[in-house]
């Protein structure tokens, strides 16, 4: 809002991919991604090129279920099937819709990696919120806290990184909820050794022009912002006005579809009838440089989808510089679900 070496690469290396040293140092990495994304690149480096330059989707539909041996030398997937068997009981509501943890989990992504900027020389996709860095007490992650407990205790049962968990669990509750993409998954990023950067994320009652601004910095386009703010389809606001705590700000939460579009146009910010609308989101959906794209989401769920699975998977990268270490599991997630 929001990348050859694979084919020479030791197996045993390979392994070590699926689970993180918590602080194992991560290098600086100031800059967009773009910048690590020229000269010579290893197939992964390409593939990520690929889909963030919109040759490629940023959706797969590849689904494989565990193998009955399922090796970590032999593909550092292995653990991220457990992962997925784990957060599909914990997102699920019993009439199939994404839940409280769901909503959570994907509002936690883009908290974890959007404390970044292309200055910034620490942060992003880093797991740090999840960690004992006391970022859950900072007034912009008030919410987040029951979910962090929840991902911490998947992160202890099945010694996953903290870094990949987060983003890995923000996938998957895309897809949990009825309609959502399987955006592309990837894995082996390093975890943090510090907090996060504060001041990075977006506030509710910033204009619209403060957001697009903060959104470039990370490297997303105006139209990027118009997709990634889209997650608020499954969201229900708690801090903002606390006298309709609870209230969605679409009127099928449980459901990842394009409804939000259109009833942040047809409402007026703040409590209406059926939805919240958050005063920064109705400033962007009449914005020049967004009213016209958030138009073309209203009735189009295919669009937005791809758009959200391109600009998510930069979202999910930021900060992020061995890109050229990194694993794609997203076979390893739910398939997707409609209504």
């Amino acid at each position: 809002m929001h990348h050859k070496y694979f084919t020479t690469l030791p197996l045993a290396s390979l392994a070590s991919l699926a689970v993180a040293t918590p602080y194992e140092t991560r290098e600086a990495a100031p800059g967009l991604i773009d910048d690590l994304l020229t000269g010579i690149l290893n197939p992964m480096q390409q593939l990520i090129k690929d889909v963030l330059g919109g040759v490629k989707s940023g959706i797969n539909d590849e689904i494989s279920t565990k193998p009955l041996v399922c090796l970590t030398t032999l593909d550092s997937c292995c653990p991220w099937y457990d992962v997925s068997a784990e957060l599909t009981k914990l997102f699920t509501e019993t009439n199939g819709e994404c839940n409280d943890n769901a909503r959570a989990a994907v509002r936690f992504g883009f908290h974890d990696a959007g404390a970044w900027d292309k200055d910034s020389t620490f942060g992003g996709a880093d797991g740090s919120l999840m960690m004992d860095f006391s970022e859950e007490s900072r007034s912009e992650n008030n919410g987040l806290q029951t979910v962090r407990t929840v991902l911490r205790s998947v992160q202890a049962k099945y010694k996953v990184g903290y870094a990949d968990l987060a983003q890995y669990a923000h996938n998957h509750a895309t897809i949990t909820c009825p309609k959502g993409p399987r955006v592309r998954t990837f894995i082996g990023r390093k975890d943090a050794t510090q907090a996060n950067p504060t001041g990075k994320l977006p506030d509710v009652n910033d204009s619209a022009d403060n957001l697009i601004a903060l959104f470039q910095r990370k490297g997303f386009s105006a139209h990027d912002l118009a997709a990634l703010v889209g997650a608020h389809a499954t969201a229900k606001q708690r801090f903002v006005d606390t006298s309709a705590a609870g209230m969605p700000l679409d009127t099928t939460p449980g459901v990842w579809d394009v409804e939000f579009y259109n009833d942040t146009l047809n409402n007026n910010a703040g409590k209406n009838e059926k939805v919240f609308v958050l005063p920064s989101d109705k400033v962007l959906s009449v914005h020049p440089q967004v009213k016209d794209e958030w138009r073309e989401f209203v009735g189009n769920q295919p669009h937005w989808n791809e758009d959200y699975a391109k600009a998510y998977i930069r979202m999910s990268l930021l900060g992020v510089q061995n890109l050229k270490d990194l694993k794609e599991c997203t076979k390893t997630l739910p398939k997707k679900k409609n209504i």
